[in-house]
């Protein structure tokens, strides 16, 4: 059956399932194995990145992140435990991210001021995205 779907990356995130669940199927105690949640961003920044970091210490009660800067966006990408209870958000402010899950919060604090009206963030699937606009 050909697949005649608009979206250029259905080919690639079909050959890449099949990939994984070879993977899966190959590992010890495969009969256990699960994969729990993963992004794949299909979109790239503007502008070279300059600058990424980690952050965030889950055994002390933070919430592990990513940040990519570019020129003109911050993009954090944090991990959200399984076992939340709320649903998870992020407080977005000119110079501040808190990523605020349950009764933790973690706290990103920015090196420039952002455009918050500009800025959103998304859940899905045990991933928090957050996109900034730097004010320019």
């Amino acid at each position: 059956m050909s697949n005649n779907s608009p979206n250029p990356y259905d080919d690639v995130f079909n050959n890449m399932a099949k990939i994984v669940d070879e993977i899966v199927r190959n590992m010890p105690d495969a009969q256990h194995a699960r994969i729990i949640g993963y992004t794949i961003v299909t979109r790239q920044a503007s502008g070279d990145p300059k600058c990424f970091f980690c952050g965030g210490d889950e055994d002390g009660g933070d919430i592990p992140y990513e940040v990519v800067e570019t020129e003109k966006q911050i993009f954090i990408t944090a991990m959200i435990p399984p076992d939340v209870v709320n649903a998870p958000y992020a407080d977005i402010q000119s110079n501040t991210v808190r990523i605020c899950v349950d009764n933790r919060t973690t706290a990103i604090m920015l090196n420039e001021p952002i455009d918050v009206i500009h800025s959103s963030y998304r859940v899905h699937r045990g991933v928090m995205d957050i996109s900034l606009a730097k004010i320019q």
